[in-house]
């Protein structure tokens, strides 16, 4: 039977999920190049400020992440589901109007944001810590990233609908990593403090922007699109775009866990704990790096599917990928939650030994959400909106009671129980949410083997790492032994060999087959 499932794979079905994982492999190897730069940027960033200053610097970045969800209004995830159907269609004034829409609410809320808070202090007055409000002059200089990121992601969206991967992978990975890794050596030479840093982020982040602006008028010309652009036949479809994006809105406060919880932590605790915390979060999700770099062309391709109502192909597509980001992460979940205390103090010091247990608890819970696969994106694409929104308020309001009453209690590590506790919940609430539809399956048994050897491979590695004295020298290979047989048991059901032929042709080309 199982043969038989695996051997009536549409063409449309074998080109999508090809497509999908191939050009997300260029996303992943951009990703992990960049997460050389970046995450040494983290360490020296955190080993050179105090854990006051980082707590800071921290609760300022969560103001600005939570801010940016209502900057954007949901809009970038809008541009990867309608401009590729309209592209697709013809439809070019209504491609044109989309774009329109989203680049003009997007400037308008994000200076909207800016200019009120700059203009009233009864605004800052959530935003105030008990031990005070994070240093002014820090804060009114990051609040000004909200527009910029806004602007950043939107241009990711656009990107990924128009194919524009090579701009996108030197943009992202390349030029954004680098500015920032620049500013962080620049404080360190100078000796300087987090408004030096505060002002480096945002002229790194204004200069990212600037750049990708130019590179999207350039991808809009080679192209051939601008010869469509006329201004009497733009239509806005701001119906269909706000009823799409206001499930997407609501469905991101849901799992805007880490700034709620910076927020908790500093309304109930102490900069420190805020500081133990958020330097987790980072390391936690290294684990989510496969699944985001795949993200960007999911939703086109999906998109594209639904269209032609294929379902069977949405779910070959669906469950490939998922299995393609669970044996591609399972070495990053391998260390940072088996090795999570070690890994922690190695990095950071001694003085972040607290922030180990968290980092564990938050490591499950991103690669469970990993394993699961796109179920909110494919919801969102399938336009069951209704249910999106009641799983997502359901979500978001029971992350504030977990977490207020685990933050009071057990400070630091009660936060990354609540973060754990929410994530796995909404994804359960949202795999469920697929359960009515044709030809697609919310759990497809072609890949029960694969998940159990990745749940046995990671409890093994756990276990050893608590019960024995090894040092992470030699934890550290044993992981990578680990990881090695999980993709030796998982290579037949990832298809390699169909997905990058010209793989055959290496020397060791029979061990991928």
């Amino acid at each position: 039977m199982e043969v038989a499932l695996e051997t009536t794979k549409t063409p449309g079905e074998q080109d999508a999920t090809r497509k999908q994982i191939r050009g997300s492999s260029l996303f992943l190897f951009g990703r992990m190049l960049s997460l050389g730069i970046n995450f040494f940027t983290q360490v020296l960033m955190v080993r050179y400020l105090s854990t006051r200053d980082y707590g800071e610097l921290a609760y300022g970045l969560a103001v600005v992440s939570f801010l940016r969800i209502f900057a954007s209004l949901g809009l970038q995830d809008a541009i990867p589901r309608f401009v590729p159907i309209y592209r697709e269609n013809r439809e070019y004034g209504r491609m044109f109007g989309t774009i329109l829409l989203a680049v003009g609410a997007v400037l308008v809320t994000g200076l909207l944001i800016v200019v009120v808070i700059w203009n009233a202090p009864l605004f800052l007055m959530p935003f105030i810590t008990h031990e005070g409000l994070p240093t002014l002059a820090v804060f009114s200089i990051l609040i000004v990233l909200v527009p910029v990121e806004t602007a950043d992601a939107l241009l990711d969206g656009l990107f990924a609908s128009l194919a524009g991967t090579r701009d996108i992978f030197f943009r992202r990975y390349l030029l954004g990593p680098g500015l920032k890794f620049g500013v962080v050596a620049l404080l360190l030479w100078m000796k300087s403090t987090i408004i030096f840093l505060a002002c480096g982020y945002l002229l790194a982040g204004a200069t990212g922007v600037l750049i990708y602006g130019v590179l999207f008028i350039n991808l809009l010309r080679k192209q051939n699109l601008l010869q469509h652009l006329r201004l009497k036949e733009i239509a806005i479809p701001a119906r269909e775009t706000l009823a799409f994006v206001l499930p997407g809105l609501v469905s991101t406060l849901a799992t805007c866990i880490a700034p709620v919880h910076v927020f908790l932590l500093g309304r109930l605790r102490t900069m420190p704990e805020v500081a133990f915390y958020r330097a987790a979060v980072p390391i936690a999700d290294l684990n989510s790096i496969v699944f985001a770099s795949f993200t960007l062309l999911y939703t086109p391709l999906a998109a594209r599917l639904f269209a032609r109502l294929d379902y069977r192909g949405i779910n070959g597509l669906y469950w490939q990928t998922a299995a393609w980001m669970s044996v591609l992460s399972f070495p990053i979940f391998a260390v940072t939650f088996s090795l999570a205390k070690p890994l922690t103090v190695l990095l950071y010091g001694a003085r972040y030994a607290p922030a180990g247990p968290v980092l564990a608890v938050l490591s499950l819970s991103v690669y469970f959400n990993v394993i699961l696969g796109f179920n909110l994106q494919t919801l969102k694409v399938f336009e069951r909106l209704r249910y999106v929104i009641g799983a997502s308020v359901t979500a978001a309001l029971a992350n504030l009671v977990v977490s207020a009453v685990l933050i009071k209690l057990y400070g630091t590590i009660g936060a990354g129980i609540g973060s754990a506790v929410t994530l796995i919940g909404y994804n359960l609430l949202l795999q469920v949410g697929l359960l009515p539809t044709a030809d697609f399956h919310v759990f497809d048994r072609r890949y029960f083997w694969l998940y159990l050897t990745i749940a046995l491979a990671a409890c093994g590695l756990f276990f050893v790492g608590w019960l024995t004295s090894l040092s992470l020298y030699v934890l550290l290979p044993l992981a990578a032994c680990v990881s090695l047989c999980v993709l030796a048991l998982a290579k037949k059901k990832l298809s390699i060999a169909e997905t990058f032929p010209e793989l055959l042709t290496l020397p060791f080309a029979r061990l991928l087959t």
